[in-house]
């Protein structure tokens, strides 16, 4: 009894030694690990800023030029996206929600996406695309495009204007007086938008989707499908809308739904992006208005 009492000592003194050499050490090493601070993970958001007067009937697209400031709408001023009544216009807001000029160009059908080259606006007009001079805002030439039924959005790039055509699920190109395809086979093709370094990226049934340098095309998000407006963001990181009334932040294989107002019946179809402020500009088609929302990630 009394070498087991003897035993049990020396044992708990080794014991204890042992903890005071090592687990310690452990304990002051997590302890220093905890007073780091964690890099906090931001989850993409939007939060509204201002709304336009709702006076820009049935508002389709949203254009902001980088080098101006100015931002443009296309009006389709109707209920028929297809109609050729002459009734669609462009209109100007400024960056606070002000409407500067709601009728800055008139007389076109149902106009849908915008780019700007060559110091002109690029518009698609159902079958035609329309190019006017922003300088004195008129209409210098209108292409009709073999084939087209519902043109819908553009980009642009170093001189080059792409569009889409919704209905054929084609994407053409016009560039240097010509109108030729340069992709074919995308299903309900809608949003598209260029890279910096010539890289095209669209919006269609299948997701959101790369062309590679062979003229195929890669779907790198299957997930956000049917989209509508596109904005490349850079670091794989995209903003899509979708004209039912949602909005995403979207990369390869990730999502996050950052917008919904389907319950509350307003659309956001072609958006519009300033990378300086970070906002997107929603136009919110039959309630005839754009809404402004920072984004932040």
């Amino acid at each position: 009894m009394k070498t087991l009492a003897k035993f049990g000592v020396l044992g708990l003194t080794a014991s204890m030694l042992f903890s005071y050499c090592s687990p310690q050490k452990t304990e002051e090493i997590t302890e220093e690990e905890q007073s780091q601070p964690t890099e906090e993970v931001k989850s993409p958001s939007l939060t509204m800023l201002w709304e336009t007067p709702a006076t820009l009937e049935t508002v389709e697209s949203v254009l902001f030029d980088q080098a101006t400031g100015t931002i443009y709408t296309s009006n389709i001023i109707g209920q028929d996206p297809q109609e050729k009544d002459g009734k669609g216009s462009i209109s100007i807001i400024d960056k606070d929600g002000n409407i500067i000029s709601q009728d800055w160009v008139t007389g076109l059908n149902a106009p849908k996406g915008m780019g700007i080259a060559n110091g002109k606006l690029y518009v698609t007009d159902i079958t035609d695309l329309v190019e006017i001079e922003i300088a004195t805002a008129t209409v210098t030439n209108r292409w009709p495009v073999e084939g087209a039924e519902f043109l819908n959005d553009v980009a642009t790039h170093q001189g080059n204007v792409y569009f889409t055509d919704m209905n054929t699920g084609k994407v053409h190109l016009y560039t240097n007086g010509e109108i030729s395809t340069v992709s074919e086979g995308h299903e309900s093709i809608n949003g598209i938008a260029v890279a910096d370094d010539a890289t095209i990226y669209g919006l269609d049934a299948s997701g959101l989707k790369k062309w590679n340098a062979d003229g195929t095309a890669t779907v790198i998000n299957d997930q956000v499908t049917g989209g509508d407006g596109l904005v490349i963001l850079g670091d794989g990181n995209f903003v899509a809308s979708r004209w039912q009334g949602e909005i995403w932040f979207a990369s390869e294989g990730d999502q996050i739904k950052m917008l919904d107002t389907t319950g509350e019946e307003s659309n956001t179809a072609d958006i519009g992006y300033n990378p300086a402020d970070q906002v997107v500009y929603v136009p919110t088609f039959f309630k005839n208005k754009v809404v402004a929302y920072k984004l932040d990630y």
